[in-house]
């Protein structure tokens, strides 16, 4: 891992929001939360708080002298609760003090009177009473109704998938400061501009006297895209208020009872195939749990409907979804948008179907793949489809027939050991499904000495998308890596910015720094014209910061041109701006091209199952996957790995559970089990399709942030198999995560 980020983490130099040196003065603050699920207000008493040791304030919703409000797509959900609450964790004031101890101390004095309401968990129950977030979303392709009668098996079942936590290595926090004009905030957040535009509102500003900046992150997986906004608010109101510098970061207890999760799924299928295993009609319903507020859920819904369908061309679809308004805390982004739940109902309709069938899933897999001009559900036709082209290289590259036949020997052979495996098709649109979202500027200085400074609207959080910007602005130049310097975040430099999320900050901000340096290149070619005497600049080049012309060398260097188009009042700067090209999607309809590129891959997943315990461990996982043409390799890999092993855990460890009361029970790393090294397959091979360079990427690349993760599912039904081959008979459940209680549950259930 060469690159400057992780050769400044390995020295302990990077800055997080909580190794910044704070302003003289700085105050620190807590968050004074809802203890219920759901209630009226009916007595809140700071009067002893106030008293309290170094407080230097305490504010609410009266205290707002904008709008209550950071809701993002609805415009549901206050930054302070007003006159009821929603969920345990609502937040209800903002304690600051001298330090987060006696802030801390002083939430313990506030005294608070409510009168407790009935409060609803269950997706189902919501939707039953008509609780939704939004109106109903449907996408459909064919005849499903017709198309029941040509099937000769149908197949029916339901799925439960669970939530996860994002355990981030960095929690949620701010640091905000009055500024001469306005407020300048330090956020952890994938989202600087939806940070400004809200604490614009709430502090009833424009959002020109608000600045926010981002230095990097300690993990984001979504987590930060909309619910870093809220600390952010709070801090910066605080700061507004009192004059002074305001900090707030939440400690890990706190971050995880208080912010919100991947949404649990709740989903019914029903399935239609031939005698040979064709996929001919499927329907689907998914309740998600939404939560007490929409956050970005109606988008994330819509996303598991684009995926329902996963790698599969299936013709006739009917996918139906409700986003259902619960009381617990809003669930958010999390690495795959939704497309995770929405394949995980597909492929266990698959494995169901298979059983029923006495076939092996991987046979229907293989039978229903995509190919090129495929109709999916919501009108766009594939292009560049490599999705056989995967499943075929991963049979050739690892033996898969082999791998099978080495299992069912082994399982002859050990009574209380089994193994299993399963195959895992991905198919997964890259952008914004959003489209305006889909947009992104890129800031490009070239100063006399050479060296060169890139702004963008892309979030570092681990991803590497810095290192990826650096090379692409190398690239592109022709320079040395080492003159290029890529700054923090900021919402003063680049305006109007998307948030780092959906697989695109490599490429949305990646083609914006192409084009800014291909300005500067065009005009510095001028300058080396007229330096060396032609009249066309178009048959000058750079290569290595050595001027070329008609491919012959000349005695200038890329150095020399830039002090000479200083010289000549030659602007040394450059700003562009990218949208992706020809992309839309009809919410009336349904229908259209919301998606870049797709991409592909598919992974074999290997378990070896203790069937007395429950304990399981992944023997390997191997992939091929469809990179394009890789920027970098190495961060390419990183990504595969760490996606795969947190698709791994969402599947099987790490499980959330709530009481009868709405409170979180597993709010700390002691209850709520991540993946370890102890966790991690013994063994993870990736491949990279060969052959497959992409034209709507970066330098012919493909985004990998979100894909990987969902080559985790497979272990669900790896984990299944190698139960059965213990039990075969034994009725199974569909409820992930398939933990080892669970398993014990299911091999011993009478």
């Amino acid at each position: 891992m060469r690159n400057y980020d992780s050769i400044q983490h390995v020295r302990g130099d990077s800055l997080f929001i909580d190794d910044i040196t704070p302003p003289q003065g700085t105050l620190y603050g807590y968050v004074y939360y809802s203890p219920i699920a759901h209630g009226k207000i009916l007595q809140l008493d700071f009067s002893e708080a106030l008293k309290s040791t170094g407080v230097k304030g305490i504010f609410s919703a009266k205290d707002i002298p904008g709008v209550n409000q950071i809701g993002g797509i609805i415009q549901d959900e206050n930054l302070f609760a007003e006159d009821s609450v929603h969920f345990v964790g609502h937040p209800i004031a903002f304690i600051v003090a001298d330090t987060q101890l006696h802030a801390h101390e002083a939430a313990k004095k506030i005294k608070s009177i409510y009168e407790k309401l009935p409060a609803i968990f269950d997706p189902r129950q919501a939707a039953a009473e008509n609780k939704l977030i939004i109106p109903h979303r449907k996408f459909e392709l064919g005849n499903i109704d017709s198309a029941w009668s040509e099937c000769e098996y149908i197949i029916e079942g339901s799925v439960e998938s669970g939530g996860q936590e994002h355990i981030y290595l960095e929690t949620q926090g701010s640091i905000a400061f009055p500024t001469e004009s306005g407020i300048k905030i330090i956020s952890a957040t994938q989202g600087p501009t939806a940070v400004q535009r809200t604490a614009a509102k709430i502090l009833n500003l424009p959002m020109n006297r608000i600045e926010v900046d981002v230095q990097r992150l300690g993990g984001g997986f979504g987590g930060k895209e909309d619910q870093a906004t809220a600390w952010a608010c709070m801090a910066a109101l605080a700061a507004y208020k009192l004059n002074t510098p305001v900090k707030l970061v939440l400690p890990r207890q706190e971050d995880i009872r208080l912010t919100g999760k991947r949404h649990p799924y709740s989903s019914d299928y029903k399935i239609g195939l031939t005698k040979d295993g064709k996929i001919l009609a499927y329907e689907v319903t998914f309740y998600q749990n939404a939560g007490a507020t929409a956050d970005l859920s109606p988008a994330i819904l819509d996303r598991t409907l684009f995926h329902c369908t996963n790698s599969y061309f299936i013709p006739n679809v009917r996918a139906t979804g409700l986003s259902c308004k619960t009381n617990l805390p809003p669930f958010t982004a999390f690495r795959g948008f939704g497309g995770p739940q929405g394949m995980f109902v597909i492929e266990t309709a698959i494995y169901k179907a298979a059983l029923v069938m006495g076939m092996e899933p991987a046979e229907i897999q293989r039978k229903n793949l995509l190919n090129e001009g495929d109709e999916l559900p919501y009108g766009q036709k594939t292009f560049n489809c490599n999705a056989i082209r995967c499943f075929d290289e991963l049979d050739h590259k690892f033996s898969v027939k082999n791998i099978f036949q080495e299992i069912e020997e082994f399982n002859m052979k050990n009574k209380l050991v089994k193994k299993g495996a399963a195959i895992m098709p991905i198919c997964f649109g890259i952008s914004f499904t959003t489209t305006f979202l889909n947009q992104a500027s890129a800031l490009v200085h070239i100063y006399t000495d050479g060296s060169i400074r890139v702004n963008t609207a892309a979030v570092e959080m681990g991803q590497g998308v810095n290192a990826k910007l650096k090379r692409i602005a190398a690239r592109t130049l022709s320079v040395n890596e080492s003159r290029i310097k890529v700054d923090t975040t900021n919402t003063s430099r680049i305006s109007n910015t998307s948030p780092t999320a959906a697989s695109k900050g490599t490429d949305l901000n990646g083609f914006a720094v192409i084009d800014a340096c291909n300005i500067l290149i065009e005009r510095i070619k001028k300058v080396a014209a007229e330096e060396l005497g032609k009249d066309d600049a178009s048959k000058i080049s750079i290569i290595d910061e050595n001027v070329f012309y008609e491919n012959e060398p000349t005695i200038l260097t890329f150095i020399d041109l830039v002090k000479k188009a200083y010289l000549k009042r030659i602007s040394l700067t450059a700003q562009a701006h990218h949208s992706t090209p020809n992309i839309f999607f009809d919410l009336k309809s349904n229908k259209g091209n919301p998606f870049a590129y797709h991409i592909y891959g598919s992974a074999i997943i290997q378990v070896t199952l203790d069937c007395l315990r429950g304990i399981y461990e992944f023997d390997s996982v191997k992939v091929v996957h469809d990179f394009g043409e890789s920027i970098d390799q190495i961060i390419d890999i990183g990504q595969m790995e760490g996606g795969i092993v947190q698709g791994l855990g969402w599947m099987t460890i790490e499980e959330l559970i709530w009481n009868g009361e709405g409170k979180l029970l597993t709010d700390a790393l002691s209850t709520y089990k991540i993946p370890d090294i102890h966790f991690a397959p013994k063994e993870i091979k990736i491949h990279a399709l060969e052959n497959s360079p992409n034209d709507f990427g970066p330098l012919r690349s493909k985004a990998i942030g979100e894909p990987p993760f969902m080559y985790g599912i497979g272990a669900y039904f790896a984990l299944t198999n190698a139960m059965r081959a213990f039990r075969p008979n034994m009725k199974i459940k569909y409820d992930a995560p398939l933990t080892p209680e669970k398993i014990l549950l299911n091999l011993y259930n009478k």
